[in-house]
């Protein structure tokens, strides 16, 4: 197995968003979304740029999946947890973690759907309005992954109030490279198309995964580019 190709790192991501700016293209941007980010330098880039999009449009909205691990292992510096929680996080107005994200992120072992919503809790309180932990197993169901949402509303006497939505997936076979970055993108898609409808959202998304994930499974051949979504075939599902 080999790979190929250059990582873009913080100046180079700068130098794009000078290269934006100049040009006016900045203006109408609605969305950040980011995911995959392996060194501090970059991460502190990509704050960088959601500031200035934030001088360019206040209602830019943040939406962030803190991919830095999963199933109980770190694939980058662990620092980078810490940056996350204390910097980045709160300026996010949704935030995407799995099981092993939101335990690193808050301090609690998630083994059952309550431990879940105490998790969302902590980070509701660091910043983010709508939390959904993307993937979660409990002790009790080894056969189904629970996806849970969690949205907090300020009520107008200044208490909080949170309301969650879950839904439960049978787990298919094997393991798959982009499920998260798909999520977030169409997470993102189907609440600026529904904002109000949550529960809406939460179908549309979970549904259109495990169609995916399906394809994918039934296209796999247990090769490192067969493990890759089948996104293009699946153009009809995503839309």
């Amino acid at each position: 197995e080999k790979w190929e190709g250059g990582v873009l790192g913080g100046n180079e991501l700068e130098s794009i968003l000078d290269g934006l700016q100049r040009n006016e293209l900045l203006d109408e941007t609605g969305h950040l979304l980011t995911g995959y980010i392996g060194s501090e330098t970059f991460l502190r880039s990509v704050l960088k740029v959601l500031r200035t999009l934030k001088e360019q449009n206040d209602t830019v909205r943040f939406v962030c999946d803190p991919v830095f691990g999963d199933n109980g292992k770190l694939y980058v510096p662990e620092a980078l947890v810490g940056i996350y929680r204390d910097e980045v996080i709160p300026l996010a107005n949704v935030c995407t973690p799995n099981q092993f994200e939101i335990e690193l992120l808050t301090g609690i072992t998630v083994k059952s759907i309550e431990d879940g919503k105490n998790a969302c809790k902590v980070l509701h309180d660091l910043g983010p309005g709508l939390v959904v932990i993307t993937s979660l197993q409990t002790e009790e169901d080894r056969d189904h992954m629970s996806i849970l949402a969690s949205q907090r509303t300020h009520n107008e006497d200044g208490t909080t109030q949170d309301d969650y939505w879950c839904v439960e997936s049978p787990i298919l076979e094997g393991s798959y490279t982009g499920t998260g970055d798909l999520f977030a993108a169409l997470f993102l898609a189907w609440t600026v198309k529904e904002p109000d409808n949550l529960s809406l959202v939460m179908e549309r998304v979970v549904s259109t995964m495990y169609s995916v994930i399906e394809r994918t499974m039934h296209a796999s051949k247990g090769t490192v580019k067969s493990k890759e979504l089948q996104l293009i075939r699946s153009k009809a599902i995503i839309e």
